[in-house]
């Protein structure tokens, strides 16, 4: 099998003859059963003493050499996506030989590219600066000595390096002996690793920017980890990372994406998920980098939703969010998008793979776009009806997970879904309430629509896809805004919901606020709330608190409503 002579890494500077050295360098052929020889070993020493560059050599386990670079093994490593694909349970069957300049052991940058790459072995030589010195006795020639270096499967460290070898100590390594027993260790950790793992293994990743207080940040990240659960993905780690804003290109810093794609590697991670959204390039650059799938908040919201969706109108709409996400996210992959069309009328320029599918998606777009307005249509229809039997309409709105459906289910003795997850129902449900009018003794009906939640930062896709569903909250005559109060950031959440409501086309009716959940809070937060809104009303809706109350404050609601009218 014949290599492309190609040398890599930082060339600047060097002659013609240092160039085909180092190109000589890949028709050299080791054994198999050994790390190195004598000879392979100082050849590679005396071009890198006479350049005075690191030199690395990566030699795969039949003793072919892949790739030569100059430069350490962080400057040289072989990208992800040239890698064999092994997994967690085996080595990628290359090893790196290198010279350095400084006569310490390797330093983490190296181990880690070493890690990163799932090398058999990294071993480094120290150079003596001179070559074969025969005079006066022995001839030490170009390498004072070196240092074996290899992955270790313990959640303690990741590699381990030996004490300054010589040469000879080295070149008498048996590398099968090596390889075969790391291997059976990496299966049996790797092996214990997936019990009970049938869902994504994932590893959250958070970018503090300037513009993001210390509370938004851990208020973010920790929502972020409920809604992984709630894709059915396992958090198994969380990195951040501080910068004054996102790097165009991989959004953390170089060193933090070495971090991130050790750490997804050493805990098993078959996912990274970003706590912001990523434009295409950064997550090409990031798979590229990491070796890892990636994807940001966005894209697990829309997970959800396409779980979650139950009714043909809800399942109508996540596609459209999904396909108008997707849209800009499409681009050339390699020689498969940019194929032309074959047959009579399709020669000349052509027309990509890219661009037929972008087309693609574009029409079922416009057709799901075409079918939301029909939905938008039958629903206004459906509320007219409504309106001519001159019910009073309530909407149920709030953050995800504040307990809405729980209240529109002890209110009405409804039968929907309810879980302690974000987005556990998508669907609008409306439900006939009578309430008896306390001052009045008036019997009262009323329609109250448990609505989608709302979550900070909600995606434009969704908000454009559901505009059939979130017309039920601005054409009802009044908003019952429940909020969970057990929740550590609930204030920020009411800024949230307000937000997106303010952000409505048309505005929406008065607003009754309503915090849930108050059996699981303290006195001084129950306080807090009452002080900050003395108009608000305070229940716990899965224990029945304060409902009759709640009912005769929707009564008031409702005649508020009807004057305002």
């Amino acid at each position: 099998m014949a290599f492309i002579e190609t040398v890599y890494g930082n060339l600047q500077g060097l002659k013609s003859s240092q160039l085909k050295q180092l190109q000589r360098l890949y028709h050299q052929r080791l054994p198999g059963d050994r790390i190195t020889t004598s000879e392979f070993a100082q050849r590679l020493a005396a071009i890198s003493t006479e350049i005075a560059q690191p030199v690395c050599a990566y030699i795969n386990r039949r003793g072919q050499v892949l790739r030569v670079g100059v430069g350490n093994p962080r400057q040289t490593q072989i990208p992800p996506a040239e890698l064999p694909r092994y997994g967690a349970e085996r080595l990628c069957g290359i090893r790196c030989v290198a010279t350095q300049l400084k006569q310490d052991p390797p330093g983490e940058s190296a181990l880690t590219a070493m890690a990163m790459q799932r090398l058999d072995a990294l071993v480094t030589f120290t150079l003596t600066g001179g070559g074969f010195e025969r005079r006066g006795g022995g001839a030490t020639g170009y390498i004072k000595g070196g240092y074996l270096a290899h992955l270790v499967p313990h959640p303690e460290a990741n590699w381990t390096v030996s004490p300054v070898l010589s040469l000879d100590e080295i070149a008498e390594q048996d590398l099968n002996e090596l390889v075969e027993g790391l291997e059976a260790e990496f299966r049996r950790e790797y092996t214990a690793q997936q019990v009970d793992r049938d869902h994504d293994q994932v590893l959250v990743v958070g970018l503090m920017t300037d513009n993001r207080s210390q509370q938004a940040f851990r208020d973010g990240l920790a929502e972020l980890g409920r809604l992984v659960e709630t894709a059915g993905g396992e958090v198994l780690q969380t990195l951040k990372q501080k910068r004054p804003r996102p790097h165009p290109q991989t959004v953390v810093g170089e060193g933090k994406v070495q971090e991130i794609a050790l750490t997804a590697q050493t805990i098993g991670a078959s996912l990274v998920v970003f706590d912001r959204d990523l434009s295409p390039t950064q997550v090409r650059n990031l798979e590229a980098l990491i070796g890892v799938r990636v994807v940001d908040r966005t894209e697990v919201i829309l997970d959800i939703f396409a779980q979650r969706a139950q009714s043909g109108a809800g399942k109508l709409q996540v596609e459209l969010a999904q396909l108008e996400y997707r849209l800009p996210r499409l681009s050339g992959r390699g020689q498969a998008m940019s194929r032309l069309g074959g047959g009579i009328g399709t020669r000349g320029p052509g027309e990509t793979k890219l661009e037929t599918e972008r087309r693609s998606i574009q029409r079922r777009i416009t057709r799901l776009q075409q079918e939301v307005t029909q939905l938008q249509a039958h629903r206004a229809r459906m509320r007219q009806r409504r309106q001519h039997e001159e019910v009073p309409s309530i909407a149920v709105v709030g953050y995800t997970n504040a307990g809405k459906s729980t209240l529109l289910n002890a209110l009405t003795n409804a039968e929907v879904y309810t879980a302690d997850q974000l987005f556990a129902t998508l669907d609008p449900t409306t439900r006939r309430l009578k309430v008896i009018d306390s001052e009045s003794h008036e019997s009262t009906s009323l329609l109250l629509t448990d609505t989608v939640g709302f979550i900070h930062e909600l995606p434009p896709s969704l908000v454009d896809a559901f505009r059939a569903t979130l017309e039920e909250v601005t054409e009802a005559d009044a908003l019952l805004h429940v909020v969970d109060l057990s929740h550590p950031a609930w204030q920020n959440q009411i800024r949230s919901v307000m937000k997106i409501l303010s952000e409505m086309p048309i505005a929406p009716g008065p607003v009754l606020l309503v915090f849930n959940k108050i059996d699981q809070v303290d006195g001084e937060n129950l306080s807090l709330a009452q002080e900050e809104f003395p108009q608000a009303a305070f229940i716990s809706a899965s224990d029945r608190l304060g409902l009759e109350t709640l009912r005769q404050r929707l009564c008031q609601l409702v005649r508020y409503a009807g004057v305002v009218r």
